[in-house]
């Protein structure tokens, strides 16, 4: 059986699009997250626009990382995007427990 050589770097293989992707995705719902969290009275805190974007940007990078975690054939360093998958599943989950938090306070605040 041969050894699978790694990815050279400047080569943007399907992994690492997916990763990157689900990395920026998860990297605005926390953006999103902590401006809805600190700013209740802002732009994305006064409704629920900004907690529910938070939350689905994190849960579809949280998802897309999963994917890449769950497909790639090979460790983290061989240019599949493993790594990048798994900042993005922590990244996300941040933003899924900012806009968690940010939702149950505009729902305080309206009910």
């Amino acid at each position: 059986m041969q050894a699978l050589a790694a990815v050279d770097v400047l080569y943007f293989s399907a992994g690492r699009a997916t990763a990157t992707t689900a990395g920026v995705l998860g990297l605005v719902g926390l953006v999103v997250g902590g401006l809805a969290l600190a700013r209740p009275r802002g732009r994305f805190g006064s409704g629920r626009l900004g907690p529910v974007l938070a939350l689905g940007a994190g849960v579809v990078g949280m998802a897309l990382g999963a994917v890449v975690v769950a497909t790639s054939d090979s460790g983290i360093g061989t240019g599949n995007g493993r790594g990048g998958a798994y900042v993005a599943l922590v990244v996300g989950l941040v933003a899924v427990v900012l806009g968690g938090l940010a939702l149950t306070r505009s729902r305080r605040v309206a009910g």
